[in-house]
């Protein structure tokens, strides 16, 4: 049984820390990183054995990993609440890492530029969000923030409160996005008018609505890019 060989018999070459520590994180498996991740194994199953169940169950994509739930990943035999909770706060961290990018550019003028805050943010969530990025005049990022959260289909939208924090940022520029749980990217009709209402009263405040951003898993679409704001 495989869970009968404990990773401390394995050889030297063949245990993730070790091998990590001679060769480097980047000569690692998926599941030999999860498997240093979650630490430990039970009676039946080693932690690789253990980390191989959790790439099973998202269908060996790290993407889908992502969206797994601590409730979920909980379903696996021997993933208890702590190894589910800590596989949770890496893949956490991960989205953090790539955000950090975005967060350090040094001007946002238009969807491309701002890709790399609002992907990690809204690309792997099961319920729709909608956030805000806050710009200067000179496009440099101000703040951004999820200003709202709803179901699977549909999430409510203050545009009293957008334009409140605008103000209080010192706001030049907006850009807003919301996540498709569903993966159509195309705009619903109330996309669009959200879109052109925040518009709308965004100018009365000498504030420029720059695009409204649909993030749909790993695709997104520009309503200013299609012509539709």
């Amino acid at each position: 049984m495989e869970g009968s060989k404990s990773i401390k018999n394995w050889s030297e070459d063949e245990r993730p820390r070790e091998k990590m520590l001679q060769k480097g994180a980047v000569s690692l498996s998926d599941a030999e990183l999860i498997g240093i991740i979650i630490a430990s194994g039970n009676r039946e199953r080693s932690a690789i054995g253990l980390a191989r169940d959790v790439l099973d169950m998202a269908g060996s994509n790290l993407r889908e990993l992502g969206r797994l739930s601590i409730t979920e990943l909980q379903k696996i035999k021997g993933i208890g609440e702590a190894k589910a909770i800590t596989i949770c706060a890496a893949m956490e961290l991960g989205r953090r890492r790539q955000m950090s990018e975005g967060l350090e550019r040094a001007q946002i003028t238009r969807s491309k530029d701002a890709l790399p805050i609002i992907m990690p943010l809204l690309q792997d969530l099961s319920h729709e969000v909608f956030c805000v990025i806050y710009l200067n005049h000179a496009g440099k990022l101000l703040r951004h923030e999820l200003i709202s959260s709803g179901g699977i289909a549909a999430t409510v939208v203050d545009i009293r409160m957008i334009l409140k924090n605008a103000l209080l940022y010192n706001t030049s520029q907006l850009i807003i996005a919301h996540n498709h749980p569903s993966g159509n990217k195309q705009p619903s009709s109330a996309d669009i008018s959200i879109t052109k209402r925040l518009d709308e009263a965004a100018r009365l405040m000498d504030i420029q609505l720059l695009d409204h951003i649909i993030v749909a898993g790993h695709d997104y679409l520009s309503l200013a890019d299609e012509g539709l704001m």
